[in-house]
């Protein structure tokens, strides 16, 4: 049993999302972060620092576009976290990310303290099978059908891909496991943790499965919402922004309806890298052991065959 956290100010639990870049554009997902400043969130949204020479996998503007950055610098202003999602929006050569994550500091003033890896592209650090050990990893590869074998290569020492040092060096915290828990310190008791067998990340944490407007909004129906402040606990939820959440003229509506409950709580709704740091303040460092390794891999794992991708 872990203990529970005291929230700051009295409060009874603590929330923040996590959104993926994925497709953003100002117009698409201005008008989200401006509801969430309105209620008083302050969240995490993650960016891709340069445009890439490439064919992007997936579309979405970057920092090199000139009205999409001043925007992005105001949101920083305004309390939010502005995170990373690798260099650019396809993979990157080790010399791109470098170049990536410099432009980032150029322009928001710091190295990014938090990161999710963007799953399209290859320089992504223990991502795919690199996420699993052991027995989990043999079911990882039976699950996905031994898809994308040795695809990622961020965490491989002379590859031309590797970064490894550089995360290590530059980012605090990295995202991995998600889950259909709304609290998401519940399922993962031990975040942020240091995975020794996972030497290039630093500190990594989990989230609670929100990708879509529909598992979002899933996630975070009034029980759920009743039960992480009943629990005093802490809920980091995943997702895209940019997809389904403003059509073009208004927000969804059973989004708003949620989050403005939320927000009437007593919750602490602080950005992914303070609440990390303050859980991290809290409880010291934690070394994963090799039976928490193996507990937190298999309910992903169990998560992912109901859930997909994640």
């Amino acid at each position: 049993m872990v203990p529970k956290i005291p929230w700051p100010l009295g409060k009874r639990f603590a929330f923040t999302v996590f959104d993926d870049t994925d497709l953003a554009t100002r117009a698409g997902v201005a008008p989200v972060y401006n509801f969430l400043e309105d209620v008083g969130l302050r969240t995490t949204k993650s960016v891709w620092p340069i445009a890439g020479s490439g064919t992007p996998s997936l579309g979405g503007q970057t920092c090199d576009d000139d009205d999409y950055r001043e925007w992005l610098l105001r949101l920083q202003a305004a309390g939010f976290e502005i995170a990373l999602h690798n260099a650019t929006y396809h993979t990157s050569r080790r010399e791109e990310t470098i170049r990536g994550i410099e432009r980032f500091r150029q322009v928001f003033g710091h190295y990014p303290k938090s990161l999710a890896n963007h799953t399209s592209n290859a320089e992504g650090i223990y991502w795919g099978e690199g996420r699993t050990s052991g027995l989990n990893f043999a079911a990882y590869t039976v699950l996905t059908r031994f898809g994308r074998r040795g695809h990622f290569r961020g965490h491989r020492p002379g590859d031309p891909l590797f970064w490894g040092d550089v995360c290590r060096e530059k980012i605090k915290y990295v995202r991995n496991f998600v889950f259909s828990e709304i609290n998401t310190l519940k399922v993962c008791p031990w975040m942020p943790y240091h995975d020794p067998r996972r030497p290039y990340v630093n500190y990594w944490f989990a989230s609670s499965e929100g990708g879509t407007v529909d598992s979002f909004t899933r996630t975070l129906c009034e029980a759920n919402q009743d039960r992480l402040e009943r629990e005093g606990g802490a809920s980091i939820m995943y997702t895209h922004f940019a997809k389904d959440f403003h059509d073009g003229k208004r927000l969804h509506g059973e989004f708003r309806r949620l989050v403005s409950r939320l927000a009437e709580k007593n919750g602490w709704f602080v950005p992914v890298g303070t609440l990390l740091d303050y859980i991290l303040a809290q409880r010291g460092p934690h070394e994963l052991t090799p039976s928490q390794r193996s507990r937190v891999e298999r309910k992903w794992l169990l998560h992912k065959l109901c859930v997909g991708t994640t």
